[in-house]
């Protein structure tokens, strides 16, 4: 592969040229030489798009894909493509498959399956044996095969000593242990945010208390075992104050937020659409403003697409009986671009590959090339013909976003839109 990208901005601030426009070559998946009017050589493809910025690689630190046991909602090869043209060329793959992903060979399956791809498949292996909170799954093993993190999706963690032990023992191998943040018990049959709209729409809702008595209870553990911690999609206030007081105390504690709670009220309930149905749930704007303001100062540290395909059999039925999920990657980063800066935003959406694997990828002479291309001018609607995905959940539809994804170079390949 030999690549010349003409006038591009770097947006990157681990790269001596973050800020400033530069021709970057390429060659064999490499970045050889960043300059000025670098002059195209035989061979060369060229790459110059209107308002072309480019940052490191991209890392989605919840997608799910179905494969395997549910295909019929989205198979690897497809959902690595979706991810590749959403401008993201790593992501880490949730559990929640059948069967569960909770031993070595279901990580080298899924590894396998992902071979050959520009965007890379790091898997998470499930916490506890197919994901019932009672004993933990081969945590070793996985990690050995492959597994960058360990947690049971969507799943709370009911035993606080299955969670203690958890954090002793993968301190032998480094391991990242995920904990979902919502005490069961609390939030019972519920289905939605607590509230105004809940008691309005008349439907069962899940309070914030449920999501801030787990994640102090965690924060506790965390405290006396040490290790290492990672709090996904938190969509509370009292949570986000918890875990910043965390971080204030130095505890190895880090978190993510699912673009939807960060953009989106609990106010889309009120018409019983069951693309709207998440969880965590969609929040009030108290509680959307908390995490915005948690994004900008740094207490939240990487924005996640929460990415859950699902067919129209579990979504187009009734609102108690539809699963919960949505599909959003195609969105995050236009999404995201209409509550922050274009710097911020890439911030958080490149924390997480340095969070679950240890690795960045800076913008300069001899480095892989692992490059996000994009631009942040232009605003639109999102429509269905934006949904690349094999299910059609998508959160987004209809709402207005912000800037354009022109693709990814990674693994020695290029994916353009």
């Amino acid at each position: 592969m030999k690549v010349l990208i003409k006038n591009a901005t770097i947006i990157d601030s681990e790269s001596p040229y973050h800020g400033t426009t530069q021709d970057i070559r390429i060659k064999d998946g490499l970045i050889i030489e960043i300059g000025q009017k670098l002059a195209s050589l035989k061979g060369e493809t060229t790459i110059e798009k209107e308002d072309l910025h480019i940052s490191q690689g991209w890392f989605d630190t919840s997608v799910s894909m179905g494969q395997p046991g549910y295909e019929e909602r989205e198979t690897i090869d497809n959902g690595l493509n979706v991810a590749a043209r959403s401008g993201f060329t790593g992501v880490a793959l949730n559990p929640n498959t059948y069967p569960i992903i909770d031993t070595s060979s279901d990580i080298t399956f899924v590894k396998k399956m992902a071979e050959g791809h520009a965007t890379s498949l790091y898997p998470i292996g499930a916490l506890t044996r197919n994901s019932e909170s009672i004993d933990l799954a081969e945590l070793y093993d996985m990690q050995q095969s492959g597994a960058v993190a360990f947690g049971d999706y969507q799943t709370p963690i009911k035993n606080p000593n299955l969670l203690k032990i958890a954090l002793q023992y993968t301190q032998g191998f480094n391991g990242l242990v995920l904990s979902f943040p919502q005490e069961q018990q609390i939030a019972g049959k519920g289905m939605v945010n607590e509230g105004v709209m809940s008691t309005r729409v008349g439907l069962k809702g899940i309070p914030a208390i449920a999501e801030s008595l787990q994640i102090a209870r965690d924060l506790h553990i965390l405290e006396y075992a040490g290790g290492k911690l990672h709090i996904p999609t938190v969509s509370t206030k009292e949570g986000v104050a918890l875990i910043r007081a965390a971080k204030s105390k130095k505890l190895n504690v880090t978190c993510s937020v699912a673009i939807h709670n960060l953009c989106l009220t609990d106010d889309l309930i009120e018409d019983f659409d069951t693309r709207y149905k998440v969880l965590p749930p969609l929040r009030n704007k108290e509680h959307v403003e908390a995490l915005v303001a948690a994004v900008k100062d740094g207490t939240i540290d990487t924005v996640t697409s929460d990415h859950n395909p699902l067919d129209v059999e579990r979504k187009n039925v009734e609102f108690d009986n539809a699963m919960y999920g949505a599909i959003a990657q195609e969105a995050t980063f236009k999404a995201l671009l209409t509550i922050v800066s274009e710097k911020r935003a890439i911030t958080l959406l490149t924390a997480g590959r340095n969070l679950f694997i240890g690795q960045n990828n800076p913008v300069k002479e001899q480095v892989k090339a692992d490059l996000t291309l994009f631009s942040t001018k232009g605003s639109q609607t999102f429509t269905k013909q934006d949904i690349l995905s094999s299910s059609q959940n998508a959160i987004f539809l209809n709402q207005k976003v912000k800037g354009e994804v022109y693709g990814i170079i990674a693994n020695n390949q290029v994916v353009l839109n």
